[in-house]
C-alpha cells in the first residue's frame, strides 16, 4: 500500500493491528483516495488476504497533516 499510494501522491499512514487486519489514514485529492481505497478493496499488498475493506471518517481538509505515506510498526 505505501507503494501504490505514493505513486498516487497521497500522504498518511497504514498500521497492523493485533486483530490481523489494518488501520490507518489517506489524505489527498478526493480522485486520488478514491483510486487507493478501489486498490485497497480489490488488490492489496502481495501478502494480504482481503475479506472486507471500510471507509470512515471522511472529511476535507485544507492542509496535509502528514509529509509522506507511512507504515508504522
Amino acid at each position: 500500500s505505501q507503494g501504490e499510494a505514493e505513486r498516487l501522491g497521497l500522504v498518511g499512514w497504514v498500521q497492523n493491528t493485533s486483530h490481523g487486519t489494518v488501520q490507518g489514514q489517506i489524505q489527498g485529492p478526493t480522485d486520488r483516495v478514491r483510486e487507493l481505497q478501489e486498490w485497497l478493496r480489490k488488490v492489496g499488498s502481495p501478502l494480504s488476504h482481503i475479506s472486507r475493506a471500510e471507509f470512515s471518517n471522511e472529511k476535507k481538509i485544507t492542509a496535509l497533516e502528514h509529509k509522506d505515506f507511512q507504515i508504522l510498526k
